[in-house]
């Protein structure tokens, strides 16, 4: 027998998927819209994917298996529906992967079927998260994941050192996945891997964030580029850094590859995060940058400061003052939907369009990096609009 429960809460739940996702009046930037509620967040997992509904194995109708927070989905758009692999974080601080989709993006997602599994070869591998989606031009949906293990060369008693490195899956309809061999790089630790979705030269190309550590790049960090022959064997020899990260930036601690790049007339349009440090902890934002179409790993834009910042209740969560996506989706119309994580807590949406995104990447000024060029560069623009401004008197 149901726990009769379950139909009240029910209830309520389906009230709140249903609720229609308004743009913020209060925030305007001209460069994308934001949104009044997150697209999704704990309180979306279906109640039998937390609960035991059975009144007789769970008669105080106890939550068994609790969700703490669903953040960082890859995403893609099939069949006219808005997908996202999402990071979904149990109480018991495991990751796992679910499956959200939407008729239109910015509300109304749902979770659908089960969570996603695979045949797994590495048994020390603890903990995935963060997958980043693409559709790749051999006809095959990859997702590239964190693989997270147990340090081996750890102390005994250090129970918290870990390994990441680059796990690789591939599927044909987000219901059956394909376990394929981790990346293999140079770098000792491997985050932020992301997939080109062409071929280049003939070859898979990927961005990758060599680091030392599992928190700490060392001597490492930036997005690099580099490239494998066979997905199969997915060894990249060489990491060249494309990117790197600056003295007092936004990207100044470390920097990585969000989604994959957006294709435009202009160039590949990058969404990356970049992290600084703060007196209150590490601060990640996101900025942009373009790419030569026919050297995708060669800058030709890049816009100065972040593009997407923690904004009002965006800056509280279980790591708060934190922005960060590894999903977006570009229709039919050219609108472009940016999924992002608020303080690894829950996920919201950006919209914009490939018209206004080319506009702001390619025309907005590059940063100076040096504070009186910075106000050189404000004072030009004052002076400009001042005299518009005069003009109209």
């Amino acid at each position: 027998m149901i726990h009769e429960k379950y139909f009240d809460l029910l209830e309520k739940q389906n009230e709140y998927l249903a609720k229609k996702n308004k743009k913020k009046e209060d925030f305007y930037n001209g460069i994308y819209d934001r949104y009044e509620d997150p697209v999704l967040t704990r309180h979306h997992v279906p109640l039998h994917w937390r609960f035991d509904l059975s009144k007789q194995s769970n008669p105080f109708f106890m939550e068994r298996l609790g969700v703490n927070a669903t953040f960082n989905p890859g995403a893609i758009y099939l069949n006219g529906k808005y997908y996202m692999v999402v990071r979904l974080e149990g109480v018991d601080r495991k990751s796992i992967f679910a499956i959200a989709e939407s008729d239109n993006g910015v509300d109304q997602f749902q979770f659908i079927g089960t969570p996603i599994t695979w045949e797994n070869p590495y048994e020390d591998e603890t903990n995935i998260y963060d997958m980043r989606l693409v559709q790749h031009e051999d006809g095959w949906i990859y997702g590239i994941y964190c693989s997270e293990s147990k340090d081996p060369g750890a102390p005994q008693f250090d129970t918290s050192s870990a390994v990441a490195q680059a796990g690789l899956v591939r599927t044909k309809d987000l219901k059956y996945w394909e376990r394929l061999p981790n990346i293999e790089t140079p770098s000792p630790q491997q985050r932020n891997v992301v997939l080109h979705p062409e071929f280049v030269d003939g070859k898979y190309a990927f961005y990758t964030r060599p680091q030392d550590g599992f928190i700490s790049t060392g001597k490492g960090g930036g997005i690099a580029f580099g490239v494998c022959d066979d997905i199969e064997k997915p060894i990249i020899s060489e990491e060249t850094i494309m990117d790197e990260k600056v003295y007092h930036t936004v990207y100044e601690v470390k920097n990585g590859q969000g989604p994959a790049p957006i294709k435009t007339d202009k160039g590949w349009i990058h969404i990356a995060h970049g992290v600084r440090n703060t007196a209150a902890g590490l601060r990640y934002v996101l900025y942009t940058f373009a790419t030569s179409l026919e050297a995708p790993e060669k800058i030709i834009a890049k816009p100065g400061g972040h593009f997407i910042a923690p904004y009002d209740e965006e800056r509280v969560g279980d790591v708060s003052n934190v922005i960060f996506c590894n999903g977006a989706i570009v229709n039919e119309q050219n609108e472009v939907f940016i999924y992002y994580a608020s303080s690894d807590t829950r996920i919201h949406v950006a919209t914009t369009t490939i018209e206004k995104l080319v506009d702001y990447t390619f025309q907005t000024p590059e940063d100076p990096l040096h504070s009186i060029e910075n106000a050189k560069q404000r004072k030009e623009l004052i002076e400009k609009n001042l005299h518009l401004l005069k003009n109209i008197k």
